[in-house]
């Protein structure tokens, strides 16, 4: 291993991950010792041990709050969801798997399909600054966003206020639907959340690294062992990136 790339990734010796642990997807459990266990905590140690090096696990209770940490020197490399917003500040790989993010109604409903919400008159209670909701603040035309600050603050909102429809990853609405009888979810999707690897806007040798290292791991099959290790559902393999 190029002894430039590792001095520049990770200058203290160790690789500093950032870990997103409100993706329950991606962050399944803890162990004995109250680490994080999951495919995003196994990828980042994938890396590490690639490099080399010791791995140290940053963990955040967002993705904002990862985000935000992009410049401040507390993590070398975040595993967060891939978003225009956040490539402000952070270098991202392709993804190396996805999420597919869905719509909750609630029982009179009258939508059929995710691409009916977005209309005059409808709130959609989201996660604030999921990677969903950085979608949804960028595509929506019509509805009207309602945030909450977490998934069960979200339902919360969404239930309590009478809301026209929840947005969230579809694996934690199967879980939503059996609070509220009578609801469904809508076919079709609005997005799928990409979950990339990422590092400093100023580490262009190291975003390279990075970029290879992912379309590897999807090509070798470590990814869906990944999955597959941990038993995760509604979580699936990247494409391969194109280019």
């Amino acid at each position: 291993m190029n002894r430039d790339i590792i001095e520049l990734l990770a200058p203290t010796g160790s690789l500093r991950a950032g870990i997103n642990m409100a993706n329950f997807l991606l962050v399944t459990s803890r162990d004995q010792q109250g680490e994080p266990q999951g495919v995003a905590p196994d990828m980042a140690n994938a890396v590490a041990q690639a490099l080399g090096i010791p791995m140290v696990l940053v963990p955040y209770d967002s993705p904002g709050e990862l985000a935000d940490a992009a410049d401040a020197g507390v993590w070398d490399i975040g595993l967060i969801g891939n978003e225009p917003a956040r490539a402000e500040k952070i270098n991202f790989s392709a993804a190396y798997c996805e999420i597919q993010a869905a719509y909750l109604v609630p029982p009179s409903s009258k939508f059929q399909h995710a691409s009916e919400v977005d209309q005059p008159g409808v709130r959609i209670a989201v996660m604030a600054r999921s990677a969903y909701d950085l979608w949804l603040v960028r595509n929506i035309k019509h509805a009207q966003l309602v945030h909450g600050n977490s998934f069960d603050s979200t339902f919360e909102i969404f239930a309590s206020q009478g809301l026209e429809a929840m947005a969230s990853l579809r694996p934690s609405l199967l879980k939503d639907i059996t609070k509220m009888p009578g609801s469904k979810i809508l076919n079709g999707q609005f997005t799928a959340v990409q979950q990339s690897v990422g590092t400093q806007k100023n580490k262009p040798q190291a975003a390279a690294f990075l970029r290879q290292f992912v379309e590897d791991a999807k090509s070798s099959g470590l990814v869906a062992q990944l999955i597959e290790k941990h038993k995760v559902q509604g979580l699936s393999v990247a494409p391969l990136a194109t280019s």
